[in-house]
């Protein structure tokens, strides 16, 4: 694949112990890392959105090509002097029939079709990466992620009813996106 927004393979090797990639260097290195340097640990909208927008262009690149990367977060994000870079395919998968019942991928950023109550995944698509961009708008916006809990299970079950809550310093359209 190739798009700015994504992070370029550029071939792999291995020996007997591991397995090698070669990737394009990006000294910006993860957004985690970044978001958690700033103040309040969130960025100011305007950053956020620009970065947003990047990565919904990559995401509108890979789904062109059936793939869904089941894995977006921001320590699977990387910053090449102001250009985000979508990383970490390792939980991707290329989906012609678009329909996926796997369970995979981070806590906080599951749809709510992979946390139901019996633990088995309902059918899901492409549209779960949408799903995670709005909750890594709200990341970007808020410091944290809007579901977080002490425990998986009550992580779940906030996923499940959509129990968002916002501070008063996130705007409406923000909210509205989000």
């Amino acid at each position: 694949m190739r798009h700015e927004n994504i992070l370029p393979f550029y071939g792999c090797f291995f020996d007997d112990d591991k397995i090698y990639l070669i990737l394009e260097y990006v000294p910006g290195g993860e957004l985690y890392n970044d978001l958690k340097s700033q103040p309040e640990k969130r960025y100011e909208e305007t950053r956020a959105a620009n970065y947003i927008y990047q990565v919904a262009k990559a995401l509108q690149y890979i789904h062109s090509k059936d793939v869904i990367h089941r894995d977006i977060k921001p320590e699977n994000l990387l910053n090449s002097f102001g250009t985000i870079k979508l990383a970490d395919f390792g939980w991707s998968c290329h989906a012609p029939s678009n329909r996926r019942k796997t369970m995979c991928g981070t806590l906080d950023y599951l749809p709510p079709e992979m946390c139901r109550a019996n633990g088995i995944p309902s059918s899901y698509d492409k549209t779960i990466d949408i799903w995670s961009l709005g909750v890594l708008t709200y990341e970007f916006c808020v410091g944290r992620p809007p579901f977080e809990c002490d425990t998986e299970r009550s992580t779940k079950a906030r996923i499940v009813k959509r129990d968002i809550k916002f501070p008063n310093h996130v705007s409406e359209e923000a909210k509205d996106f989000i």
